[in-house]
């Protein structure tokens, strides 16, 4: 068991890291993209978007917390 409890323990910190939060945005982003495209839109922006705003609200709230 100790060994599987690793291997789990390694994939929640290989796909979390350090901010929960930037994880959490990056899922629901792809269950948004994953929804807009299996109708009929073409949603292949959405990610890039998501990805730079995750990424600026993540180094606006480290800067805020170093100061």
């Amino acid at each position: 068991m100790t060994r599987v409890r690793s291997f789990g323990r390694f994939w929640l910190d290989f796909v979390v890291g350090d901010d929960w939060r930037v994880a959490a945005g990056v899922a629901v982003a792809l269950v948004i993209t994953w929804a807009l495209a299996d109708g009929d839109a073409n949603p292949w922006w959405l990610l890039p978007i998501a990805v730079a705003l995750l990424l600026t609200f993540s180094l606006w709230r480290e800067t805020r917390r170093a100061r």
